[in-house]
């Protein structure tokens, strides 16, 4: 976590009031450890069988995300690879974070959409590497 996210969560805490039924019960959470919160999680679920994984998908289906959505993201297609391929698979394995062969396979199938719901700014920053290395790139 960055510096900018631990403060984000220290003042998460400090909004949140917490009803005097639950305060020794979330003090207990407090001293846990990331390790043992995942392990209590995975407990929960099992014990009453729910997943927390569904109220985060649930939470930006609702409303009108899906519209600020198409706002504010892209999707990088490589439409053709250039004639530096070898540059060009670096650049997609680098961004991308994938093995040698996956980003290769990409290249190689050509135009091949690469990334679906970037941040328009880290598609751009993505997209400029790639035309760097001598491809060509769609911006959807």
């Amino acid at each position: 976590m960055d510096e900018t996210t631990i403060e984000n969560t220290e003042n998460v805490e400090t909004a949140v009031e917490v009803p005097s039924k639950f305060k020794k019960l979330v003090e207990e959470i407090e001293k846990m450890s990331v390790l043992e919160l995942s392990e209590i999680v995975k407990i929960l679920e099992k014990k009453f069988g729910v997943s927390a994984a569904a109220v985060a998908v649930a939470g930006p289906a609702a409303g009108s995300a899906p519209e600020e959505e198409g706002k504010s993201t892209a999707d990088v297609e490589l439409t053709e690879v250039g004639a530096n391929k070898i540059a060009v698979i670096k650049a997609i394995k680098e961004v991308l974070a994938l093995g040698l062969k996956e980003a290769k396979d990409l290249v190689d199938g050509a135009p091949s959409m690469l990334k679906q719901g970037m941040k328009k700014e880290d598609a751009a920053e993505f997209a400029k590497k790639l035309t760097d290395a001598g491809a060509k790139v769609t911006l959807k």
